[in-house]
């Protein structure tokens, strides 16, 4: 056998072991899973020059009878968002000028943690569409569980868009396996999560000082999901696509230059598992469409086209709504494969018209523990 196809045949295998872990993932949360949460909950929302879209976010929450407190944390917002969110009857934090050494939404986090007054702290993004119910099914998992990530369903806005999302999608799918699964015949250093969504109590993550601890990093919250794994927190990943939506991009454009940011984790990801996350694209996703396209696919090269295309089946419940974009992202897979490659060997270290410099974007040595002190 060629020496290509002896690797090809070992990522394919490495793929395959990854999407069989998804058949023992949690079932997506849905409504009336929980009850009413036995404790205060905060909700704390991130916010820089988030005026189109903060309303979408701030208003399903306060209609929510299981949150006790909305803040935004505005992190010196250049628009309205600030008072948009005092209207619509959030508390407003205002954020304190960016410390040296910390990424901003790390320090807009620290802060809205400081000022929250529930014992169980939600965090979403801005751009997120929460819907009745979430808020208390996340309360409830903290029950098993000491950091929950909820992953939503995604909104896109033309079926371009969708294709390009849907192929990067993909990619981290194959490369960490379903959402849920990455707990399971995975380390810690494999661990998966999003910081559009996560829950917790408060008192632990005040102890833990973690968003001080990943102050550096552009890939926060996979950071500060990993950083609490090693510490011994129980950290789940679930899909919260029946409660949660989000409209993330604007265009196909957008969508390119946003997850070029952080599809690498290049800051949290040494070198020697980034080189074979790239290999896995480029031998399981990209190779085959290549080949197609010059019309010399191997039977292996055909066998991974089908198994992507049973992706784009299960990759339907992630999106609010499916168009034709969708079966036709295995044809961008070679488009993504170049866009991980770029984002990691030249990550982007600007965000939010913040300069961060090469530390942002550098894999670091695990952060000690903080010493334990009394959760204040």
């Amino acid at each position: 056998m060629r020496p290509l196809t002896v690797l090809q045949a070992a990522a394919a295998a490495v793929v395959a072991a990854r999407l069989a872990r998804g058949r023992r993932r949690r079932a997506p949360l849905t409504p009336g899973e929980a009850g009413p949460p036995p404790e205060r909950v905060s909700v704390v929302i991130p916010a820089r020059d988030e005026e189109p879209r903060l309303e979408g976010c701030v208003a399903p929450l306060l209609a929510d009878p299981a949150v006790d407190e909305v803040i935004v944390v505005d992190d010196e917002s250049r628009d309205g968002t600030a008072r948009l969110a005092k209207r619509l009857g959030a508390t407003v934090v205002p954020g304190a000028p960016l410390p040296d050494g910390w990424v901003g939404k790390q320090w807009a986090l620290h802060q809205g943690v400081q000022a929250a007054t529930g014992s169980i702290v939600v965090l979403l993004d801005a751009d997120m569409r929460p819907k009745a119910g979430l808020c208390a099914a996340l309360a409830a998992l903290l029950d098993a569980h000491d950091l929950v990530s909820a992953g939503p369903r995604f909104i896109c806005d033309n079926a371009v868009e969708q294709a390009l999302h849907a192929s990067l999608l993909a990619t981290l799918v194959y490369r960490f396996g379903p959402i849920g699964s990455t707990g399971r015949g995975a380390s810690v250093e494999r661990l998966l999560v999003t910081g559009q969504c996560m829950a917790f109590r408060r008192a632990r993550m005040r102890e833990a000082d973690g968003f001080a601890r990943v102050r550096r990093h552009l890939t926060d919250d996979v950071a500060l999901g990993r950083l609490l794994a090693r510490d011994g927190w129980r950290v789940a990943f679930v899909d919260a696509g029946p409660l949660l939506e989000v409209d993330m991009h604007t265009s196909a454009a957008d969508v390119w230059h946003a997850w070029g940011r952080s599809i690498a984790m290049r800051d949290v990801t040494p070198a020697a598992p980034m080189a074979g996350d790239l290999a896995v694209v480029w031998l399981t996703a990209a190779l085959p469409v290549l080949r197609l396209a010059a019309g010399r696919p191997t039977p292996l090269d055909l066998a991974l086209l089908a198994q992507r295309l049973l992706l784009v089946t299960a990759l339907r419940g992630s999106y609010a709504r499916a168009s034709p974009g969708l079966a036709a992202s295995p044809f961008l897979d070679v488009a993504t494969a170049v866009r991980l490659t770029w984002s990691a060997l030249l990550p982007t270290r600007t965000w939010r018209g913040r300069d961060y410099g090469g530390a942002a974007v550098r894999p670091a040595a695990p952060p000690a523990r903080p010493a334990r002190t009394a959760a204040r």
